[in-house]
């Protein structure tokens, strides 16, 4: 029997509505240049109350044009499909892993953008050397383990590198940016932001070392971003 069969009225509708979202947020992957082909993928957890969670995401080497709501899969916290007609993303392990040991996590997302890439094939950390780092990651952009892709290794290491971590990226290591936020969409920004300080950091460093950001106003920048900027 079909799992869908036995959702209730009110999770048969969140689960259409992160459909529709998540097909929508795959779009803004390829308009600001994360991705080519069908790599990467967004996910989004579906709350179930009184239940098991679930998280929507993206069909395995479906092309973007192709991402519509019908579409999207959907899983349980184990990555195991159920329901959707096609197989899911080669990393909803990886997924499934961050959402079951981060509660607090609603959205995931993977690319493979090109200067986040470029510092994850350096196994090295971007420097809090602008104020946006500071507002957005709280500090540097770490890096996490190697891990082979079709388990939850890669999972793991992401649990691991951002438990305790004010940054909702991680790079890791020879694999390119993960990102986490409350939902997929801020998910998705953090996937935007964490490519645009790779690039302008690789850009600093050619003109010499970058000049980083002291502890103390991190802080006070990374608070102010957080509790004070735009409308709450």
């Amino acid at each position: 029997m079909n799992a869908a069969e036995n959702w209730s009225a009110e999770v048969r509708a969140d689960v259409a509505r992160v459909r529709e979202k998540v097909a929508r947020l795959h779009a803004e992957l390829p308009r600001w240049g994360l991705v080519v082909w069908t790599a990467g993928n967004v996910s989004e957890r579906v709350r179930v109350p009184g239940g098991e969670d679930l998280l929507v995401i993206k069909p395995s080497g479906v092309t973007y044009d192709e991402l519509t709501a019908d579409a999207m899969v959907v899983c349980d916290l184990d990555g195991t499909l159920v329901d959707g007609d096609r197989a899911p993303s080669s990393d909803t392990a990886a997924h499934a892993y961050v959402y079951r040991h981060m509660p607090e996590v609603g959205g995931v997302v993977h690319t493979h953008s090109t200067y986040a890439t470029a510092w994850a094939a350096r196994g090295e950390e971007i420097p809090c050397a602008l104020t946006m780092m500071a507002d957005e990651f709280g500090g540097p952009v770490p890096v996490g383990p190697f891990a082979l892709i079709g388990d939850d290794s890669i999972g793991r290491g992401i649990v691991e590198t951002l438990t305790g971590s004010r940054s909702p990226a991680v790079l890791m290591r020879n694999h390119g940016p993960f990102t986490i936020g409350r939902d997929a969409t801020a998910a998705v920004k953090a996937a935007v932001m964490v490519e645009e300080v790779a690039r302008t950091l690789h850009i600093a460093r050619q003109l010499g070392e970058p000049d980083l950001i002291a502890d103390e106003h991190v802080d006070a920048l990374y608070a102010r971003y957080q509790n004070v900027y735009g409308q709450h």
